[in-house]
């Protein structure tokens, strides 16, 4: 009988491993930083102190200061679990091309106008694929054909300049000189860019939405697990649709930054940033299941991308190959965060 008494009680004994290692932790939460510090540390061997110059520290700044803007709100897409909003090249273009519409209007008629216009497309998607629960892969991507169709017919295929559409009224140059003034606005000392500042404001809104709001706990569940987002109570339809508004926001503030950078107003403007940002989320620990991820870090994918292409330029690496590069550092990044996620129970 002892000795039945022992066996039982040695099966019945949990040897389960209960404990959490600290290093997946740091992972988890600081991966992308830990990649920042090693591409910094190349960047350093490779230009020695003059990387961490401000000439360049602002060109760097400067490079990922429209991705940044954009990725801000999407984030808040994938954090929804909608995987990607494939409308945004058409976003970032018809808000571009609607501000500088609208310059003989007034800089101020301008500026809003075209937030306005990019911001009206992230009700449709929000609306479609909120309440009536559209695919947001397939919704997005057919909305931002229509898009293009309705852009290419209202302008006849057509680029348009600010001092085109002034016109001969000083007024309306005044208005023209001032929107692509933007682009070039620099303070202290010209060092630091007013797309950065703007950027990193979206950046800090965002931080506050998601972790410090009654809309981010919402939105963390609804991403996490939708149909217990409902039955919880939380207005679902309302919460991502608010996603996909803040998200098309932000890429209307990118659109009016691009025209203002390029002085053209054109249906190409936005071409490759549904990808190139998505690209930044997930580098920053964004997962497309949703509900996982965190602003700093998507701070910090961005911060990636741009650090990579800077020091990729410096040593002379073709424009191909730096596709190659930028692939493979996404491919073990992901698989970083994936790892520790799995090794937190989250995955």
């Amino acid at each position: 009988m002892t000795n039945k008494a022992a066996d039982a009680a040695a099966v019945k004994k949990d040897v389960r491993r209960t404990d959490i290692s600290k290093r997946s932790i740091i992972v988890n939460k600081l991966g992308i930083y830990i990649v920042v510090a090693i591409l910094l540390v190349v960047g350093l061997i490779i230009k020695q102190g003059d990387y961490v110059s401000i000439d360049n520290l602002r060109s760097i700044l400067s490079a990922v200061a429209l991705t940044g803007i954009c990725c801000a709100g999407l984030a808040f897409v994938v954090y929804s679990a909608n995987f990607n909003d494939m409308s945004l090249p058409m976003t970032i273009a018809l808000s571009g091309m609607m501000a500088v519409q609208l310059i003989p209007f007034g800089i101020v008629v301008s500026v809003l106008g075209g937030l306005a216009a990019g911001t009206l497309v992230g009700v449709v998607n929000g609306v479609l694929i909120g309440k009536f629960r559209a695919n947001p892969i397939i919704w997005t991507l057919a909305f931002n054909l229509v898009l293009s169709g309705i852009v290419r017919v209202a302008w006849g295929g057509s680029q348009i300049y600010p001092d085109v559409v002034a016109g001969d009224s000083p007024a309306a140059l005044a208005a023209a000189e001032q929107f692509t003034s933007f682009a070039r606005t620099y303070f202290l000392n010209g060092s630091l860019p007013l797309m950065v500042v703007v950027m990193i404001v979206l950046f800090v809104v965002a931080y506050i939405l998601l972790t410090r709001t009654k809309f981010g706990n919402q939105l963390k569940i609804v991403g996490s697990n939708y149909e217990v987002a409902k039955l919880s109570g939380i207005n679902t339809s309302k919460t991502i649709i608010l996603a996909y508004v803040f998200c098309s926001f932000c890429a209307a503030v990118t659109g009016i930054f691009y025209a203002s950078q390029t002085k053209i107003g054109a249906y190409s403007n936005g071409e490759g940033y549904d990808f190139s940002c998505l690209t930044a989320v997930l580098l920053g620990g964004m997962m497309l299941s949703g509900g996982k991820g965190t602003i700093v870090g998507v701070f910090g994918g961005v911060l990636v991308v741009g650090m990579l292409n800077n020091i990729m330029t410096l040593i002379g690496i073709p424009t191909f190959q730096q596709y190659l590069v930028t692939g493979l550092v996404f491919l073990f990044v992901v698989w970083l965060n994936t790892n520790s996620e799995r090794k937190l129970g989250r995955a």
